[in-house]
C-alpha cells in the first residue's frame, strides 16, 4: 500500500500548459459556435429534400425549397444568435466547396460550349448593369457607396461581391447589410421565377442556362435555377456564372483605384482572390484528362447537391426582410430596377446571339 502511495505521489500534477489550454479553449469555442448553426441548416435542408417528394412541391428543386424555407424560418421565428457562426460557415465554406465539386460534372469541351459569344454576353451584361445601377442611383438620390454595393451585388455575384466591393469603397455596415438583403431578395425572386419563364421566351436548355448564369445574382441561385430546367442548363449556368465571378477581382481593383484617386492614402487594398473559381477550373481540368470512375462522379454529384442546398438554406436564413425598410424607398427601387435591367438586357443578348 505504501509503495502504491509512493508511486502515486511521483505522478506529475502540473497543470496543462497555458498555450495548450488556450488552444483547446479556442477549439471548443469554435466548434460550439459552428455546430448549432450547421445543425439548423441541416434540418432545413432535410425539410427541403422531404418536401421535394411531396405532391405539388416536386416542381421545385430542393435548393429552391431550402432558400424559401430558410427565409420563412428566420423572418417568422427569428435567427438564434448562437447559430449565426454555423450559418455563415454553411453559406460561405460549404457553398464554395460544393461549387468546386461541380467541376467534376464538366470538361473543357463543355466549358467551350458557351463560346466567345457567351463570354461576351457575360462581360457586356456585367459592365452595362454596373454602370446603369450607379447612374440611376445618382439620379434618384441613393448614397453613392450604397449604389456601388447594389451595383456590384447585382452585376457580379451577390453578397460576395458586396463584401469585396466594400473593401474598396468603405461603406457603412448598415449599407452592406441593406445591400445583401436586397440582393438576396431579388436574386431569390429570379431563382424562383426564371425557370417558369423559359418556355414563355422559347429558351432551350443552353440558352436558359446562359441567361440564368449571366443575370441571377448569387452563384448558388444561378446554379440552382439552371439545374431546375435540366442538366445542360445547370452546367451552362455554372460556367456562365463563374465567368462573372472571375471578373470580381478586376472590378474591385478598378473601384479601389477610383476610391484612392486624389486620396493621401496610397497603400491600397488587394482584392480577394476567388479561390473557389481557381479550384473549380483545376477540377474541370482534371476531369478533362483523367477518366474518373462513374461511382465517384455519382458520389461527388450527390455531395455537391446536398452542400449547395445547405448553402442556400443558410442564405435564406441570413435574409432579413426588415432590413429593406431601414433605408427608405429609393434604394429598394434601385435594387429592383437593377434586377429588371440585368434580366432584360442579358435576355436580349441571349436571344440575339
Amino acid at each position: 500500500m505504501s509503495s502504491a502511495t509512493h508511486i502515486a505521489n511521483d505522478i506529475p500534477t502540473s497543470p496543462i500548459p497555458a498555450d495548450l489550454a488556450a488552444g483547446r479553449k479556442r477549439l471548443d469555442s469554435a466548434w460550439n459556435g459552428i455546430i448549432p448553426g450547421i445543425v439548423l441548416v441541416a434540418m432545413i435542408t432535410a425539410v427541403a429534400f422531404s418536401a421535394h417528394n411531396v405532391s405539388g412541391f416536386a416542381l421545385f428543386s430542393p435548393m429552391i425549397l431550402a432558400v424559401v424555407a430558410g427565409m420563412i424560418y428566420s423572418n417568422v421565428l427569428g435567427l438564434p444568435a448562437h447559430a449565426k457562426a454555423g450559418i455563415a460557415f454553411s453559406q460561405k465554406r460549404l457553398l464554395r466547396f460544393a461549387i468546386v465539386l461541380l467541376g467534376f460534372r464538366l470538361t473543357f469541351g463543355q466549358v467551350a460550349g458557351i463560346g466567345l459569344g457567351g463570354v461576351g454576353i457575360v462581360a457586356a451584361t456585367l459592365g452595362t448593369t454596373f454602370l446603369f445601377t450607379v447612374t440611376l442611383g445618382k439620379l434618384i438620390g441613393v448614397d453613392a457607396k450604397l449604389a456601388q454595393l447594389i451595383a456590384a451585388g447585382t452585376s457580379i455575384c451577390g453578397a460576395s461581391a458586396i463584401v469585396a466591393t466594400n473593401i474598396a469603397t468603405g461603406a457603412r455596415d448598415e449599407d452592406v447589410t441593406y445591400a445583401v438583403a436586397a440582393i438576396t431578395l431579388f436574386g431569390t425572386v429570379a431563382m424562383l421565377g426564371f425557370p417558369l419563364l423559359a418556355p414563355v421566351f422559347g429558351l432551350d436548355q443552353h440558352a436558359f442556362g446562359l441567361w440564368a448564369g449571366a443575370s441571377i445574382h448569387e452563384v448558388a441561385q444561378g446554379i440552382g435555377a439552371g439545374f431546375q430546367n435540366g442538366t445542360l442548363a445547370g452546367e451552362t449556368a455554372t460556367v456562365a456564372k463563374l465567368t462573372r465571378v472571375a471578373m470580381l477581382a478586376p472590378m474591385v481593383i478598378a473601384l479601389g483605384f477610383m476610391a484612392r484617386r486624389g486620396s493621401s492614402d496610397a497603400s491600397g487594398t488587394k482584392p480577394p482572390m476567388p479561390w473557389f473559381v481557381v479550384a473549380f477550373v483545376a477540377v474541370v481540368a482534371l476531369n478533362s484528362v483523367v477518366a474518373v470512375p462513374a461511382q465517384i462522379h455519382t458520389a461527388f454529384a450527390l455531395a455537391a447537391q446536398v452542400m449547395l442546398t445547405m448553402g442556400l438554406a443558410a442564405m435564406g436564413l441570413q435574409a432579413d426582410i426588415s432590413q429593406l425598410r431601414s433605408r427608405g424607398l429609393q434604394p429598394l427601387v434601385l435594387a429592383f430596377s437593377a434586377f429588371l435591367f440585368i434580366a432584360g438586357f442579358s435576355l436580349t443578348l441571349v436571344k440575339l446571339v
